[in-house]
């Protein structure tokens, strides 16, 4: 039986029992299958963890998910700090969730590069959401991503999919142009721009702004109104700077107030426009399968990475080289070169 209607209190009730749970594989996967929250959480803090001993669960509980069929359209959402992500998320997801969708938010959350703590604060900024039970919001901590997106949201997008969410909305950190991870694992991507805050040349550059699929001008209410109008021809024009894309299709640009909710469904509207526009032209399922080899690719660096770096040889030279560099008598790349080097000798 699924839980939609449990309170988030009886959620969070549910989660803290499983968590002192061993629970095998199957079970994780049944528990996801019927649209069980707390099963669903707690894989995804199975998949996140940095155990040794919980990989290959947590691998078991992916397979098992990925053979599930599921029908999802997956939106990546970024842009500036202060731009409105979060705010703009929970009305997007309210209003979807009225009309009959399951909408999971996969939003992370900056880590600090001292402290390494997150706040992990979204659940908080979209109260209204949280508390639907036709919505799942999972905030986690960026760790060491540079794309603006955890490590393990592929995984978890995969997961809440076999939990029958058919809206994933990834809602990422928002650095700038490291963020372009997240447009290898979505299928619409969309750019939230301000107007009259000087982000209309910076987002004339290259990179993130080619990658759109739209641009949407936030905030657009008030007395910001005819600012956003004029952010929207300018972005408009830089548009048609960039090459067409493959599939076709032309990137737009709107304007949307998540305030007063307004532009908001014509948005969707036009996210459905292109998912309907990429699978007949066979597009969509094409970005699905490179998604899928992005996934690999990057998981093999991830892995060699690990494999490395849990070496004694290799942190012990890379202990002598970083005082080898620190007293200047040897330079960082060819430091980097005779340590790859010498580890790579002993494979």
């Amino acid at each position: 039986m699924a839980d939609d209607n449990k309170t988030p209190t009886d959620t969070i009730s549910k989660i803290k029992a499983l968590r002192k749970q061993e629970l095998s594989a199957e079970a994780l996967a049944q528990g996801i299958f019927d649209g069980n929250k707390a099963m669903l959480a707690k894989a995804i803090t199975l998949l996140e963890s940095t155990k040794p001993a919980h990989f290959n669960k947590a691998n078991a509980v992916i397979e098992k998910c990925l053979a599930k069929p599921n029908n999802s359209i997956r939106l990546g959402i970024t842009g500036v700090p202060g731009v409105g992500k979060s705010s703009f998320i929970e009305t997007l997801g309210k209003s979807l969730t009225e009309q009959g969708n399951k909408v999971a938010v996969l939003a992370v959350d900056p880590t600090s590069s001292l402290s390494k703590g997150s706040i992990l604060g979204d659940k908080t900024r979209m109260e209204t959401l949280a508390k639907d039970p036709n919505a799942f919001i999972r905030p986690s901590p960026s760790g060491n991503s540079l794309g603006g997106v955890a490590q393990k949201t592929r995984e978890s997008i995969i997961l809440c999919e076999a939990a029958g969410y058919n809206v994933i909305l990834v809602e990422t950190v928002g650095v700038g142009q490291s963020e372009i991870a997240v447009h290898s694992m979505v299928d619409f991507f969309l750019l939230l721009k301000l107007s009259g805050a000087g982000d209309e040349l910076q987002g004339i550059k290259r990179g993130i702004m080619e990658m759109a699929d739209a641009i949407a001008i936030n905030k657009a209410d008030g007395s910001n109104l005819e600012h956003a109008k004029l952010a929207m021809t300018e972005f408009s024009r830089a548009l048609h700077l960039y090459p067409p894309k493959a599939n076709g299709w032309t990137p737009k640009v709107m304007k949307c107030s998540a305030m007063e909710k307004t532009g908001i469904q014509e948005i969707w509207e036009m996210v459905q426009q292109f998912v309907k526009h990429n699978k007949e032209n066979g597009f969509f399922e094409k970005s699905r399968q490179l998604q899928n080899k992005n996934w690999f690719l990057q998981t093999v660096d991830e892995y060699i990475k690990q494999f490395f770096h849990q070496k004694e040889t290799f942190k012990k030279e890379q202990t002598k080289f970083l005082v080898e560099i620190e007293e200047n008598k040897i330079s960082p790349f060819y430091a980097a070169k005779l340590l790859l080097d010498k580890i790579t000798k002993e494979l």
